[in-house]
């Protein structure tokens, strides 16, 4: 469940001493000050997926600064970022200073000095990472801080669509779901810095060879579902449709030849066992996943170079067919 602070109960004159504690309890130590004589109710809605926290800031105009001191009091190192909803905030980190608007986004470090000013009403969300989970290197991330990035250009556009809608469905996630979306949300991370530093080709391809293996662990705990499709992977795993074609055009294949690939090795399987005769081929081609017994019965032979019952009879008599490794041609899952 998330956890809601807010002052807004609270009269103006107590409101800045209760929002600083909000503040530094819910994020880190920082000084706070607000800008308005009377200031207006802050509210801060939390949540945690795995080790992420996602928090939903809103309040009036305000100055948060961090600064040696409260880095000597706290040396939890975090990447944060935080994604722009209403409002301009100026961000002030090593050296650079960057305004960010509605629909944009920017990084900071926990472990340096940084500036914030939000100049009026504003409504942002913030992501914060433990720093040990990004695997950059310091001097990647530190050349980005304070940057702008737009929901509008290569791997920011998906990170930004990704963090809005991590945000908004954050607390219908189970504890595994939950933990594997942060972790695509740290890929996509890793991905936006490389492609920034000009290494997206060489040392970007081990972020998408992790969220390939995520999107196949998905894939096979749902081969049964005759509904599994690109689009629906791709949704699960808040990527587009294209992008995930791509992750398995890493491999040679598409999504929907490796699909069809494995479920015909779990039918192949299936067809030797002893009660296999008593299920019956149908009953067993759709147990995973495929509606049409003919359209299984020659995809199993494109596949294996013999027809479903054939195997079966083979395998009874120990005579299996030696042709085991061939591979479904491309197209479409069933």
């Amino acid at each position: 469940m998330p956890i809601v602070l807010s002052t807004e109960p609270l009269s103006a004159a107590d409101r800045a001493e209760r929002w600083h504690e909000v503040v530094s309890s819910t994020f880190m130590p920082m000084d706070v000050n607000l800008l308005e004589k009377e200031p207006s109710p802050g509210t801060i809605v939390s949540s945690q997926l795995g080790t992420l926290h996602i928090s939903r800031v809103q309040g009036g105009p305000q100055v948060v600064t961090r600064n040696k001191r409260h880095i000597s009091r706290d040396d939890r190192k975090s990447l944060i970022v935080s994604l722009q909803q209403q409002g301009t905030a100026t961000k002030e980190q090593d050296g650079r200073e960057s305004v960010i608007g509605p629909g944009e986004f920017s990084i900071s470090d926990s472990s340096r000095l940084f500036r914030i000013k939000q100049e009026g009403e504003f409504d942002f969300t913030s992501f914060h990472f433990p720093r040990e989970e990004l695997h950059v290197r310091d001097e990647d991330l530190q050349a980005l801080t304070a940057t702008t990035f737009t929901s509008e250009e290569g791997s920011a556009a998906l990170v930004a669509t990704f963090l809005a809608r991590m945000a908004r469905e954050a607390e219908g996630f189970d504890d595994g779901v939950g933990r594997r979306v942060a972790a695509t949300a740290l890929d996509l991370m890793v991905l936006l810095i490389d492609e920034r530093r000009g290494r997206s080709t060489s040392e970007g391809s081990h972020v998408a060879a992790a969220s390939l293996e995520r999107v196949k662990d998905h894939v096979m705990r749902n081969l049964g579902d005759p509904d599994l499709s690109p689009s629906r992977i791709a949704e699960a795993h808040f990527m587009s449709v294209r992008y995930l074609h791509k992750l398995f055009q890493l491999e040679g294949t598409t999504v929907g030849s490796w699909i069809r690939t494995q479920r015909l090795e779990r039918c192949r399987r299936e067809l030797l066992r002893p009660m296999a005769r008593e299920v019956g081929v149908a009953a067993i081609a759709q147990r995973w996943g495929f509606v049409s017994p003919s359209h299984f019965s020659r995809a199993f032979r494109a596949a294996y170079g013999t027809t479903p019952r054939e195997w079966q009879l083979q395998g009874r008599s120990g005579a299996h067919c030696g042709n085991t490794g061939g591979q479904v041609t491309s197209g479409s899952s069933s």
